[in-house]
């Protein structure tokens, strides 16, 4: 079956009102390998592959499946044809267990009653024959990011997919995570299963996909042989321009202390730290990355900084002033940005127009407010100039938050923190789902807020990103800062080890200086 054709797309459009989200779309999609979809946020990969899987229906042109052409009226039409899809925002009950998710709509019975037994013998089976180590027992909610993934992955194998499409599924795991997951796609390729994957990390793509398909604006403009093509040419292909993600560190002189954690300790609903007697200065006009892996606390320690979980015990300074378990409205005026980790759960009210997701944290103030009634000509003359000034695509100021594709939610966002100008941000994965023209816009965002005066507390699962653009780097495990230093003073073999929890000697620097 290797290299014969599971999918022909001929001519497939899909239009929403006025809106051409894909305009006459050509594609073939092989077994026996990973063929990758690349293009900007918005440029309607997802769209595409939604069509694939069942969700939206074409307005016109044709699909094929192993030859033969066939009409996707539901989500199950495709799970029939052996098609099977990972969203990029997992879709997964919290409290049911692994067996529970990945058999929920398939359930095996016997005599009327659920065959646990038979379930859970196929889902450790097939976490053995492909390397997807799982707890079937542990609830979903307790267990990382990565675990879940795997979870995504298990269910569509359970159902038998050998089509199997991957929207940007690498955007929330460490690089460990990263490199197991590619080499999955590459069994799974191997086994003759199409393995179709959106994503915006060019390395990764060169590293596993086969072909490219590359698509701007709804149109395919180009599908390449990998072998044959550089990440700097896919890139240019992506967004029609040289990309250059290099960043210029000026000097900068010593700023004040504008976020300062002394000895802060945060606890979980079951009263044990998950972040322990902390310690971390940050000035004006520096960037600082923490790194860590996923699940080590840095969620807890935002949460503290910005208001959203108690401190237990040490102090919070912004500005100089106390603001240990402020309220968040009280962080936010005293000039904190905050970038946060889960852009749908924390960042954005999915059902609310851009206008007031642009607005959460400003609705009441002038000029948005006047005398106690929302001045809404300004809000939308101020969203207007966002969406130009961020590129954020959207038919309007006035469509849903919820209806943008992941990364231009993740755009919407930005341009909110970014616009108030903060003194302190804390950026979370900022550049979680951009693609490379956004990220290089991004990342000069970042370096103007430094360059500013503006101090900056990175974290990201990119190591790549942190090196880039930070000034110092401090690395936290189990909730404890376990070593530092300037970006220039460490390797990045060092960063993995204090990852991993080993202390270096004189990477202790954790303090500005």
């Amino acid at each position: 079956m290797a290299n014969t054709t599971a999918i022909q797309l001929t001519q497939l459009t899909k239009i929403f009102g006025t809106f051409v989200a894909n305009d006459h779309i050509d594609m073939t999609i092989r077994y026996g390998e990973v063929h990758a979809l690349l293009g900007e946020n918005g440029a309607g990969k997802t769209t595409l592959m939604n069509m694939l899987s069942g969700i939206y229906q074409p307005t016109s042109g044709a699909i094929e499946v192993g030859g033969k052409p066939v009409k996707l009226n539901s989500a199950k039409d495709a799970t029939r044809l052996g098609i099977g899809m990972v969203h990029q925002h997992f879709m997964l009950v919290q409290n049911f267990t692994v067996l529970e998710n990945i058999i929920l709509g398939d359930e095996p019975l016997r005599h009327g009653q659920l065959n646990r037994k038979q379930a859970h013998e196929r889902i450790v089976a097939l976490s053995e024959q492909y390397g997807l180590q799982v707890d079937p027992d542990a609830r979903v909610d307790e267990i990382s990011v990565g675990m879940q993934q795997r979870v995504e992955i298990l269910k569509v194998l359970y159902r038998d997919a050998d089509i199997l499409i991957f929207d940007e599924p690498t955007a929330v795991l460490t690089p460990q995570e990263v490199a197991e997951l590619l080499a999955i796609f590459q069994r799974l390729a191997d086994e003759d299963k199409a393995v179709i994957l959106i994503s915006h990390k060019l390395q990764e793509l060169k590293a596993v996909a086969a072909v490219t398909t590359v698509i701007r604006r709804g149109k395919v403009v180009a599908t390449v042989e990998m072998a044959n093509t550089t990440t700097a040419e896919l890139a240019e292909l992506m967004v029609g321009r040289p990309i250059d993600l290099t960043q210029h560190h000026e000097t900068m002189p010593e700023g004040p202390v504008l976020l300062a954690l002394d000895h802060v300790t945060v606890l979980d609903h079951n009263k044990r730290p998950r972040v322990n007697d902390v310690s971390l200065e940050l000035r004006g006009g520096e960037i600082v990355g923490l790194a860590g892996i996923d699940g080590n606390g840095q969620s807890e320690l935002v949460r503290a900084i910005t208001g959203l979980s108690p401190v237990a015990s040490g102090q919070i300074h912004i500005n100089g002033n106390d603001m240990t378990n402020a309220s968040v409205r009280q962080i936010i005026h005293e000039g904190v940005g905050h970038i946060p980790e889960d852009r749908q759960k924390d960042g954005l009210i999915l059902p609310m127009t851009l206008i007031d997701n642009m607005h959460l944290q400003t609705y009441h103030l002038a000029p948005f407010a006047n005398h106690g009634y929302l001045n809404q000509k300004a809000m939308i003359d101020d969203s207007e100039k966002l969406v130009e000034q961020f590129d954020i695509r959207t038919t309007s100021v006035w469509q849903h938050a919820g209806e943008l594709s992941g990364g231009n939610q993740q755009k919407l966002i930005i341009a909110r923190e970014l616009s108030r100008n903060p003194g302190v941000l804390i950026a979370v994965n900022p550049t979680r789902g951009l693609d490379v023209g956004a990220i290089e816009f991004v990342h000069r965002q970042i370096m103007a807020a430094r360059s500013a005066g503006h101090a900056v507390l990175l974290i990201s699962y990119e190591l790549d990103e942190i090196r880039q653009l930070s000034d110092r780097i401090a690395v936290i495990h189990q909730g404890q800062l376990v070593g530092g230093a300037r970006v220039d003073e460490v390797t990045v073999q060092e960063i993995g080890l204090m990852m991993a929890g080993e202390r270096i000697a004189d990477k202790e620097v954790t303090h500005a200086n």
